[in-house]
């Protein structure tokens, strides 16, 4: 997620302090793994410095001053063409998981031992996901069929890649 693109899409809204956009993010989008206090205002110092966002105003405080941002044309055209950008759909054709098969099948360790585990690992995740689901909001619940989508679709992988397990070990050897 592009936190530049993100931040600017959250000023259109209005002028807003750091802290403000920051707490915002976090609501939205990163309830698993908040922003950074320093990121928001690293990211908003170069936003300024491109001549996306200006300052609209500062207030003495106990700390730092606090400085308000609000969007400017050329941050809204920004805004605008990014999300008018498709983004490029992750492929997956080099992964860990892979890796650990092959090198399970190669050095004679159980391949189907690494696909159980991480079969199991899927489906804690999956359940995990579900309740959430069932307890958030409707942005929650979107996140999270998302994710369970992919999981499904990996687990699909999994048992392909089970039932294959022996025609893969066969073209392996050398």
């Amino acid at each position: 997620m592009s936190i530049a693109n993100t931040l600017l899409g959250l000023l259109e809204s209005g002028p807003k302090y750091g802290y403000d956009l920051k707490r915002l993010y976090d609501e939205r989008f990163q309830q698993d793994r908040p922003l950074h206090y320093g990121q928001v205002y690293s990211t908003l110092s170069r936003l300024l410095r491109n001549g996306l966002v200006e300052e609209k105003g500062i207030e003495p405080g106990d700390g730092p001053d606090r400085k308000r941002y609000a969007i400017t044309d050329a941050g809204v055209t920004n805004v605008a063409e990014w999300l008018g950008t498709p983004e490029n759909p992750s492929l997956y054709l080099q992964n860990t998981l892979y890796t650990k098969v092959v090198l399970a099948l190669l050095s004679e360790r159980s391949a189907t031992d690494v696909l159980d585990a991480q079969r199991a690992e899927h489906l804690r995740a999956m359940r995990k996901l579900t309740t959430r689901k069932t307890e958030g909001d409707l942005a929650d619940q979107l996140i999270c069929d998302h994710a369970l989508f992919h999981l499904e679709a990996d687990l699909r992988w999994l048992e392909l890649t089970a039932a294959r397990l022996d025609e893969l070990a066969g073209q392996l050897k050398p």
